[in-house]
């Protein structure tokens, strides 16, 4: 357990330092009726470091975090939702990550994320590091995988979304990646 816990304060210190000024980087972006105005920064939205079920679809909720990290394979028998957009570096972004990373970057170990289906609402969201194994369903711009693998189809709810894709660094789709209404 005390390993976990360093290897988890490892990661959460090496993403935190490497996401810059959070007063700049990670303010959440408020989507309620005053329009979208940007929140006051907090440093919840930077990350979240998972290694249970409840807490990593709190991390991906749209009241989550701009980053959810796990800490070993998960497994869903539910559908997931990637919703909210938060800004990382001035651009709308959220990120699976599906690894845990030393002090240089390098991927320390990967994991596998399984569910029937995950549904990506977020601008600029990404599954990176590990294997997703189930269905995405796309509804926003700039969905990427990178070096990871979906193990499983890749739709697009509208041409527009599959035009802004991309799969880079060994980023991979085993099935079909295609636009389906």
């Amino acid at each position: 357990m005390r390993k976990l816990a360093a290897l988890a304060a490892v990661f959460l210190l090496t993403l935190l330092v490497g996401c810059g000024n959070a007063a700049n980087n990670n303010a959440a972006v408020n989507n309620g009726a005053a329009g979208n105005a940007t929140a006051a920064p907090d440093a919840v939205t930077s990350a979240s470091v998972v290694d249970n079920g409840e807490d990593f679809k709190k991390a991906i909720s749209k009241d989550g975090t701009w980053i959810a990290a796990t800490l070993k394979d998960l497994t869903f028998t539910e559908e997931l939702v990637l919703d909210g957009q938060f800004i990382h570096k001035d651009k709308p972004a959220r990120k699976i990550a599906l690894y845990t990373q030393d002090a240089d970057h390098n991927i320390t170990s990967s994991f596998t994320l399984t569910a029937p289906k995950i549904t990506i609402k977020s601008e600029n969201a990404q599954i990176q590091g590990g294997t997703f194994v189930g269905d995405v369903y796309v509804e926003a711009n700039g969905f990427k995988v990178v070096n990871a693998t979906i193990q499983g189809n890749v739709y697009f709810s509208d041409a527009k979304y599959q035009a802004t894709y991309s799969a880079a660094d060994q980023g991979k789709v085993t099935g079909v990646t295609e636009v389906k209404k």
